[in-house]
């Protein structure tokens, strides 16, 4: 992915959100582009129209930390917007090699395994399913049954029909992912199979081209997520997003309900049915798919 198009891409969708009036702006007379003018960007940030336009371009290489932290603040970036400029502004030195497969550490299966009554799996750096246990699989999807390409999160929620009814709150969960993987394409620019996903994604789901040109960068460590189960019905979770620190591409992903609730009632529910069912031995998705 060529990075100096993520730049100008991400910078135009974030002045394109803010309304002039909040930045104290005239708004007076009509306006040919929602959100500030590329000159208004420049005046708020301290930097010359020309040099805005040419980074906006991709035509401006090495800009410094100073001018990217004005920038940042004329744009009223959060924190994960602000690390995704700084990486796409000044990507590392290009791979020359193809990025290696993803394992997971046998200590890391053998942890899954152990989370009894909590659904657990690691995500690498495409947000495939690299590893699970049991439960986990239980209440998303038969990833043993899937081939290797198909156990993608972002892949099963765009591509799979059924991913709406399993999300009651499948729009918020859809942008968020797309959130998610524009960080990551930030992060890794070099990654084709990461651009052959997002470019089979914008093919076949207009959601996601619509939601993916609207530059929204996130980054998720914890929250709540809604889960409708075929089985025991709807679910109230809360999930955590750990980053390995031995393999910072990879983060696992654990689920747990409140206390008391309804929710904890019908996990357990599943954790007995997941017991009685039969699965097949568990896979590592990136030993069998392409890097």
């Amino acid at each position: 992915m060529d990075e100096r198009a993520q730049l100008g891409e991400f910078l135009t969708s974030r002045r394109n959100r803010i309304d002039p009036d909040t930045v104290g702006l005239p708004v007076g007379g009509r306006r040919r582009v929602p959100g500030l003018r590329r000159e208004e960007v420049a005046q708020l940030a301290g930097v010359s129209v020309d040099y805005y336009v040419r980074l906006e371009q991709g035509r401006a290489a090495h800009p410094s930390e100073s001018v990217l932290e004005a920038i940042a603040r004329a744009l009223q970036l959060d924190e994960v917007e602000r690390s995704h400029l700084h990486q796409v502004a000044k990507p590392g030195p290009k791979r020359r090699r193809p990025p290696a497969r993803e394992r997971v550490r046998p200590g890391l299966r053998q942890l899954l395994d152990r989370l009894d009554g909590v659904p657990a799996f690691i995500l690498g750096r495409r947000m495939d399913i690299l590893a699970w246990n049991r439960l986990g699989a239980s209440l998303h999807a038969d990833f043993d049954g899937l081939p290797p390409r198909e156990r993608n999160m972002a892949r099963l929620l765009f591509l799979e029909p059924a991913s709406v009814d399993h999300y009651p709150e499948w729009e918020q969960v859809a942008r968020d992912t797309v959130g998610v993987l524009r960080g990551l394409a930030g992060r890794h620019p070099d990654d084709r199979p990461l651009a052959e996903l997002i470019g089979e994604l914008s093919m076949h789901s207009e959601q996601f081209r619509r939601w993916w040109a609207a530059g929204v960068v996130r980054q998720k460590t914890h929250g709540r997520k809604l889960i409708r189960h075929p089985v025991v019905g709807d679910l109230e979770l809360h999930y955590e997003t750990l980053q390995l620190p031995d393999a910072p591409d990879q983060m696992l992903v654990t689920y747990t309900a409140e206390v008391g609730s309804s929710s904890e009632t019908s996990l357990t529910l599943l954790a007995s049915w997941a017991q009685s069912e039969p699965v097949a031995e568990h896979l590592d998705a990136a030993a069998t798919s392409q890097a």
